[in-house]
Parts: structure tokens; sequence; C-alpha cells
């Protein structure tokens, strides 16, 4: 059996899909933009802001199903621009601890939802 969970400090999915969805103890977390849950706006301002607030989403939907950013396993990082790649990682490291960051591909590609610049999805085990 699977459980979908979702939160409204996230933003809202736009199509056939939930935030995240549990399943065997994995939650497996859909990609997530720089949408800011609370005034439905992107935030890019810089991607530093950009990728904090796709981090900032992630954590709720992690805290809606009881786990934090140390459960996370797995992430896939989308990219418009692998030129953004070491300002990407400096943000990305203000959330998770070097020595037990979870494995992680990071991918340019051509375009993604909205023409962000970023997208995050991920995978945590937990005992949610």
């Amino acid at each position: 059996m699977k459980k979908i969970i979702n939160t409204s400090n996230a933003p809202a999915p736009v199509g056939p899909y939930n935030q995240s969805t549990l399943a065997g103890g994995v939650l497996y977390g859909s990609g997530q933009i720089a949408i800011n849950p609370a005034t439905g706006d992107l935030v890019q301002d810089s991607i530093e802001d950009e990728t904090r607030q796709v981090m900032k989403n992630i954590g709720a939907v992690l805290k809606e199903a009881g786990l934090s950013y140390e459960h996370i396993v797995k992430c896939s990082v989308f990219v418009s621009d692998m030129h953004k790649y070491s300002r990407i990682n400096a943000v990305y490291a203000e959330f998770f601890d070097e020595d037990t960051a979870p494995a992680r591909e990071l991918v340019e590609v051509a375009n993604l939802p909205k023409f962000v610049n970023i997208e995050i999805s991920f995978i945590a085990v937990g005992n949610a």
C-alpha cells in the first residue's frame, strides 16, 4: 500500500501527481521548484534564493511525513545552467552534513517547469 503525503506548506501539485508518496517505509518526493507556497510566486531573485526556496519546500514535505533532511538518501537535481553549479552547491550544503549527505546527481536540462533554473526531487527513508 502507498500513502499520499501533501502539505499546504509546499507548493500544491499542478497536475496528476502528489508532493510525495510513502511506500514500504520509503518517501518518494516529487520535484520541487522555487514557488513560495504562501504567495504562489516564484522566487528567482538569485540562484541562491531559488535553491534555498526549493530546499525549504522539500523540508516542508519531509516534515509533513515526520522526517527531516537527514532521512534523505538520494536527490536528483536538474538545472538549466551548469555554470551555476558551485553557487547551487553552496546553498545545498547548508542543508546537509558533508559526511552524511545523500547520494545525488546534478543534470543540466534544456527547460524546467515555468522555466525555472532548478528543480530537485528526493527519496527519503525513515520511520514515518
